[in-house]
Order: C-alpha cells, then structure tokens, then sequence
C-alpha cells in the first residue's frame, strides 16, 4: 500500500508540475540510455520534441516506436498517463511525411472516443506534423462542421475524429477513407463503453486492408479483444505495466453521514492543490458546482450538457490554474491531461473498478505523486468495497465529519476564497449535440440504415 506523502505534486505551478513530469521520466529510462533518435525517430521530429522540452521516451514509447516505425501493427495496452499519444503520433508523421493527399481522402486517421481526448491528440501531433510538411484536422461533434469540411477540402493528411461525426461527414460525401495508411484507435475499451464500436467497425472496414493499425487500450479483453482480431495483422504486441513505472498514489476511503457529503466535499476542494470531483451523473455535476461556489472554491463543470465551446473554455480555465477545481462525470476520465492535479475525489464512488482505474489516473501523470479519495455512505460501503478490491487498491479509511482533521491534512492549507461563481466558473449551461450512444444512433445511416424519404 502507498505511503502517506506530505507534499503534493505543485498543482498551482503547471511549469513545474511539467518539468516533475520529464525528471521522473528521464530517472525511468536513464539507466538504459534510451533516446528517440536511437529508437528511429528522424532528426526533425526529435527537433520538435526537444523545442518542447522533450528528451526521454516513456516506456510504452520505447516499447512501440521501433515497431511502428517499421510499419508493423501494434496491439499496445498502456494505462492512461502512460504517454501513448506520442507512441502513436511520432510513427504517423514520420511515416506520413513526403506523401501526397488528395482533397477529402486523409492519409492517416485516429479514432478517438470524445471531444477532448481528440483536442488532446491534435495538440500532441500539430508540431510534429508541422515539422515534416504535413497538415491535420480534428472532427468532432457539438461545433460546426463547416470548418471540419473545409480542413478536409484543403487536403488533411491526418484526421483525429469522433466516430460518429466522422461518420455523418462520409455519409454527406464530405470524407472518404479509401486513402489511409495508417489507422489508429485509441482507448479502444472506452469506445466499447460508450456502444462506439459498431461504428468504428464500418470505418476501419472502409480502409485499405493492407495498411498499418494502431490499436491502444487500458485493457485487452472482450469487445477489445475481438476487434484486434479482426483489423490487425501479425501485430506487435506490447504491454507496459511494470511496477517501476506505475505512479505513486494515496488513496483515502471516507465515509460520511449523507447529511455532511457536501460540507466534506467543500472542505477538501479547499485547498490550494488543483482538484478533479467526479459524480456519476450530469445534475449531479451541476448541483455539486454551484455548492462548492457558495462556498468559495472557484470551480466549474465539465459534463455533455454544455456546448464544446463552454466545455473547452472549462477545461481550458482548469488548466491554466485560473480555477482550482473542476466537477465531471466520466467524461474526463479518460484522456485529459492535466498537468499538476494533485488530488482525485470520486464524490459518487464509481459503478465498477475500471472507471475508479481510469477516473484515479487523473492525478500522478507521468511518474509524479498524487491522492485520491473516496467518499461513500455507510449504505454504499459493501459496493465500494468490492470495487476497490477488484481495483487491487487499499485505501487508508477513516469515518470523517466537516470537522475531522484528516481532511484538513488531505487538502493542505486553504486557498484563498473567491468571489461566488466568478466567470468562466459558471459555464453557459446549453446542451450541445449529442455525443457516445447518441452520436453513434445519429450516424445509424451509415451502419447500413437505409435513410429515410420525406
């Protein structure tokens, strides 16, 4: 079971919390003396990596470059944090670079689950595909697709897209597949938990046969596993999952009177380290937001309810430390990096240990130091347990009040409060276009609908 540790990483300092990040992963490979020109990365890319302070591959990196820059098929399974998104951008722009696109037929494509793990990857691979010549675009629901369209009339090499609005932009003649050589998938065990992968079954049909896939998931069974089969050929197979490399995290169990939930909620979100809250449901978000405002903690939502205007001026204040906590459901627990959150509350325990896995790897990205805590009611007490062991963790539980004090030593001093709901901490609350199950029912024309005639 992990230590107690008194220091969190610097949550208020995202450069420091940065340069933590790249000092924990160089003492990870140092002693083998890894570099990404050794692994066949070419000078340009290495150059691009190093304008961005990046000198020492991950371990998944160092697992998978060789073997994707050869071309081969890789089945990779790498928790999140575990830095996959370059494993997979580097070999796309450097295998990509020197080719010719044609309008609306991309070249490379990644797969991804929601909006902003796809944001996420196209900040990761814009400079690297700036430094070899190529260009890219991000498709994604909730936004306009006119500005998508055009970035595909202009001749995107590299398309990172939501199923379902890639799809609906085919089916609009806007897009076409029949170009790709390289494909990848990335969180392949939340597209299968979001119902993706019907429709992530037709696109990869659509692609060459002959060309290279990517396949990256925190797990590799079921759903996943039969999906591998059936796109990949020969893959390269490669799992990081060594001790070594796995953060160090706290975990706390508390269990609360219903009555006290929000009041201990508010006293851990107090204090001056970044927080991520997650509640199981969308109204859950919101209420939980405009409690901790009254109490002075200036936080916002992050929930498909808002619009992707709201939900990235959201993550965007959270990221730049302009507020301190930021309340979510799943949506956030996959894919969103962060740099500097020092502590994860599930104020609604998740409903089974894969979401408490992916919600937890929020905080202790990279090697760093992180907390987590729980908060259940007597009642729940029998379902967390059994989460938690198939989670494989131990929490350090304890029976807390407002008052107790173990709050106090798991939030560290408080910050200074903030004016009530100060903006951009209350988003616009405006639904935006469906997204997950919605999204894949919207593109149902394209699985083999015949399209209604009115």
């Amino acid at each position: 079971m992990p230590t107690e540790k008194s220091a969190i990483t610097p949550a208020g300092n995202p450069r420091a919390a940065r340069q933590q990040r790249r000092r924990q992963h160089r003492e990870l490979v140092s002693a083998t003396d890894v570099t990404f020109a050794g692994l066949g990365v070419p000078a340009p890319l290495v150059a691009a990596l190093a304008e961005t302070g990046i000198a020492v591959p991950f371990p998944i990196q160092a697992a998978t470059l060789p073997d994707a820059l050869a071309g081969r098929d890789i089945l990779g399974r790498a928790q999140t944090g575990s830095g996959k998104t370059l494993g997979f951008c580097l070999p796309l722009a450097a295998r990509l670079a020197g080719g010719y696109t044609l309008a609306c037929r991309p070249r490379g494509l990644v797969l991804v689950p929601t909006r902003e793990l796809a944001a996420q990857v196209q900040a990761v691979l814009l400079p690297l595909a700036r430094a070899v010549g190529l260009s890219t675009a991000v498709i994604f629901g909730g936004t306009s697709q006119n500005p998508q369209v055009a970035a595909l009339r202009d001749r995107a090499d590299i398309v990172v897209a939501c199923p379902g609005r890639l799809a609906d932009l085919i089916e609009q003649g806007h897009c076409h597949l029949g170009d790709v050589e390289i494909a990848v998938l990335d969180e392949a065990d939340h597209m299968a938990d979001l119902g993706f992968l019907p429709v992530v079954r037709r696109l990869l049909d659509t692609t060459p046969r002959e060309g290279q896939r990517l396949l990256f998931s925190a797990t590799l069974d079921g759903a996943v596993d039969v999906l591998a089969r059936r796109f990949l050929s020969q893959p390269a197979r490669h799992s990081v999952d060594a001790v070594s490399a796995r953060p160090e995290i706290t975990h706390h169990l508390l269990t609360v009177m219903p009555a006290d939930r929000v009041n201990v909620l508010a006293t851990l979100a107090s204090g001056e380290s970044r927080v991520l809250i997650f509640t199981r449901t969308k109204h859950g978000a919101r209420k939980l937001a405009r409690n901790l405002a009254r109490a002075g903690t200036a936080v916002a939502e992050l929930h498909g309810d808002l619009t992707q205007g709201a939900r990235t001026r959201n993550l965007a204040a959270f990221a730049s430390g302009e507020i301190r906590a930021l309340v979510a459901t799943d949506i956030a627990a996959r894919g969103i990096h962060v740099d500097g959150i020092g502590l994860v509350i599930h104020a609604d325990p998740p409903a089974e240990h894969k979401a408490y896995v992916h919600r937890s790897g929020r905080t202790a990205r990279g090697g760093a130091e992180g907390t987590v805590v729980t908060v259940q009611t007597a009642a729940q007490a029998a379902e967390v347990r059994t989460l938690m062991c198939k989670a494989g963790v131990s929490p350090q539980a304890v029976v807390a009040d407002p008052g107790s004090a173990v709050l106090r030593s798991i939030a560290g001093p408080p910050a200074k409060r903030t004016a009530q709901m100060a903006a951009p901490a209350r988003p616009v609350l405006v639904s935006g276009q469906a997204t997950g199950r919605g999204a894949v029912a919207a593109s149902g024309a394209f699985r083999g609908r015949r399209p209604r005639r009115g």
